[in-house]
């Protein structure tokens, strides 16, 4: 018998300041690191004002993590110390695994009406995988099947699988969802989720109702403390939903449609050192991994 996920936690994104000044949203971070176990962090850095993003993230190194970046307008500009170069553009995702140690830098730009918008998200690495050669999947909007369901669903598969539909990108440790789905007006859409798997949506348009009607869920919107009880109510943008353990996942519309990622992940049960770019296990590793960034031995593989 299925077993409905009910919600646990709900979070709205924060304003945060990142690389050389970009103004940006985070629907997760550090602290509730253990809460969300494969992953680390999801910003938000959809904006129509040039100043906010154009600064972008000048050179920084990044070792033990994955980011995958999402972009819906505009485009990023990247460029590494291995001699990789290209652009992620409208629709595109680029799923990059830092492994060993990268030092990269991405620069965001608008469409022609100055709006450009997208996510990146962290998942972290197990530690044998922490030191593994780095590798880009760049991956195209044309790449990423688009699935539309008899009621009118829309979802596009970055990674994982509806039937007999795959994503691009597969050969993941946390064996990961990344899910972008639209629910039309008037509809209930239930999907299926792996039991065991950490799993989350964040709205980016529109509202709807996730889990199940009156049940009760902590909230650190700005009605709510932390540990106070809501009961459940139509959401809408830059809300996070962190979902309890189950394997069906019901969503509902009234007069408006709803579009958000869901995203989930097998949790690694690991310890976790983190400092800025960097994720490891211990903190020795974190000092080592500084210290080879100083001392200029920080990439293990060559151009």
């Amino acid at each position: 018998m299925a077993t409905q996920r009910l919600i646990r936690h709900i979070f709205k994104s924060t304003p945060t300041l990142e690389g050389a000044g970009v103004h940006l949203k985070r629907a997760f971070g550090f602290s509730e690191v253990p809460l969300f176990d494969p992953f680390l962090l999801l910003d938000d850095f959809r904006s129509n004002k040039p100043a906010d993003y154009l600064k972008g993230f000048p050179w920084h190194p990044h070792r033990g993590i994955e980011t995958i970046t999402y972009m819906l307008e505009g485009s990023v500009e990247h460029k590494d110390s291995l001699g990789n170069h290209g652009v992620i553009k409208s629709g595109a995702v680029q799923w990059m695994t830092a492994g060993s140690g990268i030092i990269h830098q991405e620069m965001p730009f608008g469409n022609t009406n100055g709006v450009m918008g997208g996510f990146q998200l962290w998942a972290n690495l197990p530690a044998s995988q922490k030191m593994n050669k780095p590798r880009y999947r760049d991956i195209t909007a044309d790449q990423i099947p688009n699935l539309y369901l008899e009621n009118g669903v829309g979802i596009k598969i970055i990674c994982g699988s509806i039937d007999e539909t795959h994503g691009p990108v597969r050969d993941v440790a946390i064996d990961p969802q990344y899910l972008d789905i639209t629910v039309p007006p008037n509809i209930s859409y239930t999907h299926y989720l792996p039991q065991g798997h950490t799993a989350f949506a964040y709205i980016i348009a529109g509202k709807g109702l996730f889990g199940q009607p009156n049940e009760l869920f902590s909230s650190n919107t700005e009605q709510a403390s932390s540990c106070d009880s809501k009961s459940s109510q139509f959401l809408e943008n830059e809300t996070l939903i962190f979902f309890g353990d189950g394997d069906e996942l019901t969503i509902r519309t009234k007069d408006n449609s709803v579009r958000f990622l869901l995203i989930s992940g097998k949790p690694l049960n690991e310890p976790i050192a983190w400092r800025g770019p960097i994720v490891m296990n211990s903190e020795s590793e974190i000092a080592q991994a500084f210290k080879e960034y100083q001392n200029g031995t920080f990439l293990q593989q060559s151009p």
